[in-house]
């Protein structure tokens, strides 16, 4: 593979211009062969982000050039890859994982929360401009997913728990005029998968809200618990396997969504605009009482949503 090089000087004196020039080489991740020479690997979203870094370094009154490096043999590719190694950024973030782990005990559901929202951002962070991801990023997901996995636990005894199954493709008239239920106040997976019932599957579907699961009656159709009739399916959570369910994978704006609501719900991929959608719906959650008039204002924002990955997917 190529890479790029942009090579820049800068006066000693101009230290606020310098250090404008450190950040966007920081922010991009760029990794230093030199002093003044910094790499990414080639592409053209990197072309453009270098190309403004030089620009900056000119407005400062220095020099800036990008330059594409080719023809590498094997050990210089590596060599060069090594550069990009963000070993010791996850190891600190394991360390914080596994501190925040290990006070688990001490610390109330709100409070825990709280404190992993900051380590999930910095995962996200060093993930995004690692280009090169190994065992390192793997490992510390792995872990970051655990302890989510702990404190969902604990905030939501009654979580669905992932069962291996088949998904048997349904007939979406045949779900149509029913009463789907699932747990009261509800988050990401059951707030999406409500939405894309009436939106895409039972336009009058009644939504019942269940202080327990036990609640549900026979002739419901529940979800997004332990033993409903749609819940998690292997990796997929709820509102993945209504997409599976009613043959509504093939819509590109769909599978997005998709992929956001299970970063927030069970995290794995990161999702560049989950941390914004997150808060955003934890103000409405935190605003709204009532689970129907919650569901109301939920839906508008996954419309919005759904419009947005249209135009971007179209």
């Amino acid at each position: 593979m190529s890479f790029l090089a942009l090579f820049i000087s800068l006066p000693t004196k101009a230290s606020t211009g310098r250090m404008r020039v450190w950040r966007s080489v920081k922010a991009l991740g760029c990794a230093t062969l030199r002093d003044g020479v910094y790499l990414l690997p080639d592409s053209a979203d990197s072309a453009a982000a270098l190309d403004e870094a030089a620009a900056q370094s000119v407005e400062a009154g220095g020099s800036g050039e990008v330059y594409r490096l080719s023809g590498c043999d094997e050990a210089q590719e590596a060599a060069l890859r090594a550069l990009f190694d963000r070993g010791e950024e996850y190891a600190g973030i394991v360390e914080e994982i596994k501190g925040l782990g290990r006070s688990l005990a001490s610390l109330d559901g709100a409070a825990a929360a709280r404190k992993l929202q900051p380590l999930v951002r910095r995962f996200e962070q060093v993930a995004r401009i690692d280009f090169f991801p190994g065992e390192a990023q793997r490992q510390t997901l792995s872990l970051l997913d655990d302890l989510r996995d702990a404190l969902t636990r604990r905030l939501s005894p009654d979580e669905p728990t992932p069962r291996q199954a088949d998904i048997p493709r349904l007939e979406r008239a045949d779900y149509r005029g029913r009463v789907w239920a699932t747990r009261a106040r509800p988050w990401v997976d059951r707030l999406a998968s409500a939405w894309l019932i009436r939106r895409f599957v039972d336009p009058k579907a009644r939504i019942v809200w269940l202080a327990s699961p036990a609640d549900c009656k026979a002739d419901w159709l529940g979800f997004d618990f332990d033993g409903a009739t749609f819940s998690h399916v292997g990796t997929k959570v709820t509102f993945e396997t209504l997409l599976a369910s009613f043959g509504l994978e093939d819509a590109p704006a769909l599978t997005r969504l998709g992929e956001l609501v299970h970063c927030l719900d069970v995290g794995g991929l990161p999702v560049p605009e989950a941390p914004g959608i997150e808060q955003l719906l934890a103000g409405l959650r935190a605003s709204e009482s009532d689970d129907d008039a919650l569901l109301v204002r939920a839906c508008e924002v996954f419309d919005w949503l759904l419009k947005s990955y249209e135009e971007k997917t179209t």
